[in-house]
Order: C-alpha cells, then sequence, then structure tokens
C-alpha cells in the first residue's frame, strides 16, 4: 500500500504519545505509528530520493514537527518526543478521531508560529521566514520550493539548538571556535585556542588573526535559555579591557535585551550572535550540518537561438 501522507501520521502520533505520558525514544514512536498506519515491512524499505531516510520515518518527523509547532508535543532531549501538558490536554478532550478540520490545522503550517525565538539583532537575513506562504492551489513550483526551503531551514535550526542545548558546555565553546574557523578566522585551526576554565576572566577562546598572534579577538558563549542582558555583555566589556583586547565575539544560544544589543552598539568593540544568527551561520558554513545537493531542470533558452 501507498505510504500514507505525513498529515496521516499525526492522529496516530498524538494517540501513542498520550498512552506514554513520560515519553518514548522517536525509534519506538516510528515504529508504534507505522503499525498503526498498516505500513508492512516491505514499505518501510522505500527510501526518500536522495536515499537518506526511510520515508515513513521522514513522514513520522514531520508529524512530529506539526505537534511541536501547535505546542503539544517537545523533544526533551535527542530522539525522545513527549507531549507537553497542552498536549496531554488535548489528547483527553478529544476522545473520539480528530475531525478533519482539525488535522488540517494541525498540518498546515502558520507561517506566524517559529520553532525559535526572534532575533533581536535587527538581522535582515531571516525576514523571509516571515512572510505569508501562498495557498498550495495558486503557488508556483518556485514559491513551492522556495517555501519547503524555508520550512526545512527553521526545522534544522530548531533542531540545532535542541541538539546544542543537551552538550556540554565544553562542547558548545568548542563548536565557537570551529564555526568561527569555517567562516575564515585564524591562518589555521591552531590559531584558534580554548580557554573556558575556571578564573578565564569570562574568556571562552581566543583567535589569533594573523600568525604571530599580534592581534587577536576574544570569544565568549553563552549556552543560556533566557536572553542575555547588558551586565553579562558589560562584564565582557570589562574581561576584553583586563586583556587590553579591542575585539570580542559574544555568542548564545538564546538572544539578547535591547539594552544589550544598544550597549554593544555604542562601544563598537563586541559582536553579537544570538541563538538564530548562530544557527544561520552553521548552516551557512556547514558546522554541524551536512547539505545535500538537488538538481532542479531549467531549459538553456539561449542553446536554441539560431
Amino acid at each position: 500500500m501507498p505510504i500514507p501522507t505525513y498529515d496521516k501520521f499525526i492522529e496516530p502520533m498524538l494517540r501513542y504519545l498520550a498512552q506514554h505520558p513520560e515519553g518514548a525514544p522517536a525509534s519506538v514512536v516510528y515504529e508504534a505509528v507505522g503499525s498503526a498506519l498498516g505500513i508492512d515491512e516491505s514499505d518501510k524499505l522505500t527510501l526518500l530520493p536522495s536515499r537518506t531516510q526511510p520515508v515513513y520515518k521522514n513522514r513520522a518527523g514531520w508529524a512530529h514537527d506539526r505537534l511541536k509547532r501547535a505546542g503539544l508535543s517537545s523533544s526533551p532531549r535527542r530522539g525522545y518526543w513527549k507531549l507537553t501538558e497542552k498536549g496531554v490536554a488535548y489528547a483527553q478532550t478529544r476522545q473520539n478521531l480528530l475531525t478533519e478540520d482539525e488535522v488540517r490545522k494541525l498540518a498546515v503550517v502558520d507561517p506566524a508560529v517559529r520553532l525559535r525565538p526572534r532575533s533581536m539583532n535587527g538581522d535582515q537575513g531571516t525576514h523571509q521566514l516571515e512572510q505569508p506562504v501562498a495557498e498550495a492551489s495558486v503557488a508556483t513550483p518556485d514559491d513551492r520550493l522556495e517555501s519547503a526551503l524555508t520550512e526545512l531551514k527553521e526545522s534544522t535550526a530548531d533542531d540545532l539548538l535542541e541538539t546544542i542545548g543537551r552538550a556540554s558546555p565544553k562542547f558548545f565553546e568548542t563548536l565557537v571556535l570551529d564555526l568561527l574557523h569555517a567562516m575564515g578566522y585564524g591562518a589555521s585551526r591552531a590559531d584558534l585556542q580554548h580557554v573556558g576554565r575556571s578564573g578565564d576572566g569570562g574568556i571562552d577562546g581566543i583567535i589569533s588573526l594573523d600568525r604571530l598572534g599580534l592581534e587577536k579577538v576574544f570569544v565568549q558563549a553563552k549556552r543560556w535559555q533566557n536572553s542575555v542582558g547588558r551586565e553579562v555583555v558589560q562584564a565582557f566589556y570589562g574581561a576584553l579591557a583586563g586583556q587590553r583586547a579591542n575585539k570580542g565575539v559574544l555568542i548564545t544560544t538564546s538572544s539578547f535585551t535591547p539594552h544589550a544589543i544598544e550597549f554593544a552598539n555604542s562601544i563598537e568593540r563586541i559582536v553579537l550572535i544570538d541563538g538564530e544568527r548562530l544557527t544561520d551561520l552553521m548552516m551557512e558554513y556547514a558546522v554541524g550540518v551536512s547539505h545535500r545537493t538537488i538538481k532542479i531542470p531549467k531549459m538553456d533558452s539561449d542553446y536554441f537561438e539560431e
């Protein structure tokens, strides 16, 4: 039988997670939902055209993405899915099968719903995520392609922030240095020094911009949930002064308050990178992210000119 579209996975996934309020590994949910939908073992072997993942697991993943966007489920740790309190209440008040309209509301992405906090930095690079999505019936193939790419990027960014949040502080500090090196800072990876120890004055890394180490950039990495305030940026500024440094990069997985951004702009010695920009840079420079190439055909009209 054909593998159902991802919206058909929403109902059985919601019911299975409701029966396991403590949550369950994604691998277990895949199989439970697959069995509920009657997907046989041969169909489970069907891969995406990119051959990177079985189709049924991919569609189950997107079904869970929709439950997350609705605030009904979460990923408390990597590869583990659990209903939120809102999700438990939603399932309890809907003992019968969800109506087609209820499934449609969960399945169709509302462009106003974001899986990650809005940047306070005024970065123009991600504003496209807020643009309304054209109706599928009137959207051109190019429109649908751009919409799908935007959705894939946002989902990947959410996965990155969740994974970074579960990693150790040392790993995050190393990741930040790897990213800065991928962006071209430091003549070699050896020119990026990991500090991140007690008594370091809030400095987690040092980048030598030249081989002799005459010019350096100091780095601080904050893996926080709450917004980073002005006092943190001021403390970092003080640490730079103690090192007689005039360049610093402060990176966080969350966001910065307006007062923090205002202070950083006033001194022009510190660059702030929030969680949204961090994941954008990781995707752009392929740090912790892989890309697949898709060939999109378009006729070359110049070739046919006589």
